[in-house]
């Protein structure tokens, strides 16, 4: 079950890693959330949330190997994943790239709980 556990808190943890590369510029933004970025205060802004989302994937993947980190690390990932699909959700209207970043939250939120109740039951026996 701690394999299992750790796979799921990885895959979450990939899923927040992918937008670290908007950190090297407005390109690469542009391709990870299919809008221009030409506004340096957006890009500013922008390449730092990228830099929060390594901080976070980072932990997730680290807690893989810690167990006892694994509690705020489901917290933090579901936090962060159901904020930006329920923001989403509520402003519509968005474009592909950003219903790709909706469905891959949507998946590290799934892979969250399911390693969330596999922790606590292993911790019931």
């Amino acid at each position: 079950m701690k394999k299992v556990i750790a796979v799921l808190l990885m895959v979450a943890g990939i899923i927040h890693l992918i937008p670290v590369t908007g950190v090297l510029g407005a390109e690469r933004l542009a391709a990870l959330y299919g809008l221009e970025f030409t506004e340096p205060d957006l890009v500013i802004l922008m390449r730092h949330r990228a830099v929060l989302f390594g901080l976070l994937g980072l932990f997730l993947v680290y807690s893989a190997f810690r167990p006892k980190w694994q509690p705020i690390a489901f917290a933090a990932g579901i936090v962060s994943a159901m904020s930006f699909i329920v923001i989403a959700w509520q402003t519509g209207g968005y474009n592909s790239a950003i219903g790709k970043v909706v469905t891959a939250d949507w998946v590290a939120v799934a892979s969250l709980l399911v390693a969330m109740l596999l922790y606590f039951l292993s911790r019931r026996h």
